[in-house]
């Protein structure tokens, strides 16, 4: 298949793993930022192909994952009311809250449905005019063009019994605070290429500079990953930090404009909270004054809800690459994709679920 087995090539892979060891003199630890990006590292081995001294952190580009459980418990509250179309991706239906989640209330009856565009529950809202119609908006840049669509739409064509309950993270804030956390080991960065290819790669070359840590943009099949790995490498063996783009078939410097110009006028900028990790500045958008009739929290009047995280839930640790998911006591015990303890486990892009699906029984045969 084009573009897909080229980028999965063994023969290239073992040039660049070759490349790789031929460049690293000295231990190094970098952070994939996405989850996506996680999981074909597990998945593939790559991590277990590179030197012994090369490190990869798992990082919290993992959308369900940095998802607040207080944002859960909104989501449920929400669903849970009278009259309320509540839709969502079906990966944040078995995201635990602090006592049940999507699946359960569903099960007791609320009307909790999967739809795979945020302009199908536009389309709802607009057959069922009697009812609210509630989309969760939750990602980083990548999702949250189509959902700035989709409130622009239902605004455009007066569809007021729409809204949306936002948890829209940024990436740029979250390499900041990992960077200024005191107990931060990563030394430089693999960029999520779907997120630049929406918002374009201006704001790295600062973070790039401010922390002196090389940033290269990188994809998600082997190829792109070793590629993006392998200049990484070259950077910081010769001093460097700067960005550098690996993935330039999808990524061009300006991002997506348009998207980019719908995300302006739909969203602003606000703090956000992130799921085991806390509340970072600037991190993440809301709906702007000119949309803020369609936010779903102040419809609802769910802005007060306030949860705590499970005491055996090490999720926050995982996605501040902290620990590796084995690490922790909880894994594949209590924790396990069907009675997931946090998200990490639950979602598709889960550093948890990553190294359940594909790493547990080499665990298992080293811890024995």
């Amino acid at each position: 298949m084009k573009y897909l087995d080229e980028f999965s090539d063994p023969a290239l892979a073992r040039r660049l793993l070759d490349a790789i060891h031929a460049a690293t003199t000295r231990p190094w630890a970098m952070m994939e930022v996405c989850g996506g990006q996680t999981h074909s590292i597990i998945r593939h081995g790559i991590d277990q192909l590179l030197p012994e001294g090369i490190e990869l952190i798992h990082g919290p580009g993992c959308p369900v994952c940095v998802t607040p459980l207080e944002t859960i418990d909104k989501a449920l509250a929400i669903a849970s009311a009278p009259d309320v179309i509540f839709c969502s991706f079906g990966d944040m239906l078995r995201v635990p809250g602090s006592g049940r989640d999507l699946f359960t209330v569903k099960s007791e009856g609320a009307d909790v449905r999967v739809v795979y565009s945020p302009l199908d529950a536009l389309e709802l809202a607009r057959q069922h005019p009697d009812r609210q119609v509630v989309f969760f908006g939750i990602g980083f840049e990548t999702t949250a063009p189509a959902n700035a669509m989709t409130v622009h739409q239902a605004r455009r064509l007066g569809i007021r019994n729409f809204s949306l309950l936002v948890s829209h993270v940024l990436v740029p804030p979250a390499i900041a605070a990992i960077m200024e956390s005191p107990s931060c080991r990563v030394q430089a960065f693999l960029a999520a290429g779907h997120v630049c290819s929406v918002m374009g790669t201006e704001q790295y070359p600062a973070l790039a500079a401010k922390y002196r840590v090389p940033i290269v943009v990188t994809g998600f099949e082997p190829l792109d990953i070793l590629e993006g790995i392998r200049q990484t490498v070259v950077q910081l063996e010769a001093g460097r930090h700067e960005l550098a783009n690996a993935y330039p078939r999808v990524v061009p410097a300006e991002g997506n404009v348009p998207a980019r110009a719908m995300l302006e006028d739909v969203f602003e900028v606000a703090d956000r909270t992130w799921r085991g990790i806390g509340t970072i500045p600037a991190s993440g958008w809301r709906l702007s004054a000119r949309y803020r009739e369609f936010d779903a929290e102040e419809r609802f009047a769910v802005g007060e809800i306030r949860t705590d995280e499970s005491p055996l839930c090490r999720a926050g640790e995982v996605l501040q690459g902290h620990i590796k998911p084995h690490e922790c006591a909880a894994f594949g015990k209590e924790c396990t994709p069907r009675n997931p303890l946090g998200a990490t486990m639950v979602s598709s892009e889960g550093a948890c679920a990553a190294y359940y699906a594909y790493r547990r029984l080499d665990l298992v045969e080293v811890g024995g």
